[in-house]
């Protein structure tokens, strides 16, 4: 099979002012589906090559509209001043109008559509809902009515290669870490991770944070390469599932969570996400902002020797 997939973002690591927390686990779907037999080719402009200056081995098509039997998008959604502006203005990104037309070209011709709403952001009146042609996946264990879990993909590789052993022997520099943006997390970030950080010095937040007067305890690195992701959690003993209440309410967790357990960091999970005991351990699910503190203590105790 000949798919077309859109998305806007990297397949490598690309650059360091990027929200794109697709590069986790972008690359590893597309592989997979390479190594099944079906080709790819990319429907949105190649970023790697263009902002990064990687050149990755596969074809894209960024402004044409080839041959394909079925058309994925990692779905886009209005972002004011940003790809709602006319095109070549300062600032402007083409996703959403090119989405637009790939939608118009293939969708709109009966062509099999999958729209992966990875941000829970594709309207729940949104008219692409009721075509026959068109699956709507989310990552969610529980989707919204009509819609399909499609979870983050882990690599088979990276699970037979992480060693227990070698990753508890590590010697962990922070207790507590967060990697990744402001964008909706301000309850939880409050709730949770706040009250933590203040009993817990040896702790850090990496990321996009621009509003942060109210937390002046929590230390914040700004935003960090993506390379350097694993790294932070391989010497964090533990971080905090921060999520927005969509995500916490539909069961959706982001890629931290096999970020952080690939690097032998321990997920604390708030009790609000729903199913929360399919993704983590009981013993890791914090109903308080207490809860987490004494929890994040009792591990220093018990680990940290």
């Amino acid at each position: 099979m000949r798919i077309g997939y859109s998305f806007w973002g990297f397949l490598g690591d690309g650059i360091i002012d990027t929200p794109d927390g697709g590069r986790s686990h972008r690359r590893t779907l597309i592989d997979a589906l390479i190594g099944a037999g079906h080709q790819i080719v990319f429907l949105q402009a190649d970023r790697d090559r263009a902002e990064a200056g990687t050149g990755l081995p596969y074809i894209w098509e960024p402004g044409g509209f080839p041959e394909i039997d079925t058309l994925m998008l990692e779905w886009r959604w209005p972002i004011d001043r940003r790809n709602t502006t006319p095109c070549r203005t300062s600032g402007h990104t083409c996703d959403l109008h090119r989405q637009a037309e790939l939608l118009e070209f293939y969708t709109g011709q009966g062509l099999p559509t999958i729209v992966w709403d990875k941000d829970r952001q594709f309207r729940s009146d949104d008219p692409l809902r009721a075509m026959q042609n068109v699956t709507v996946c989310e990552a969610a264990l529980h989707p919204s009515p009509g819609a399909v879990p499609l979870l983050f993909p882990v690599a088979d590789t990276a699970l037979d290669t992480a060693d227990p052993a070698a990753l508890t022997a590590r010697e962990r520099r922070w207790r507590l870490t967060y990697v990744g943006n402001q964008y909706g997390r301000d309850d939880c970030f409050e709730r949770y991770f706040a009250p933590a950080a203040a009993a817990q010095p040896d702790h850090l937040v990496a990321g996009k944070w621009t509003d942060t007067a109210r937390w002046p305890h929590v230390r914040f690195i700004g935003r960090v390469p993506f390379s350097q992701v694993i790294e932070l959690y391989g010497t964090s003993l533990t971080t905090i599932m921060l999520l927005p209440d969509r995500h916490l309410a539909s069961g959706q967790m982001t890629q931290r969570l096999f970020e952080a357990v690939l690097a032998g960091c321990l997920p604390v999970c708030p009790a609000e996400f729903r199913s929360a005991h399919r993704l983590v351990p009981t013993p890791l699910i914090a109903s308080s902002g207490q809860e987490a503190t004494e929890l994040i203590s009792g591990l220093a105790t018990t680990c940290l020797v």
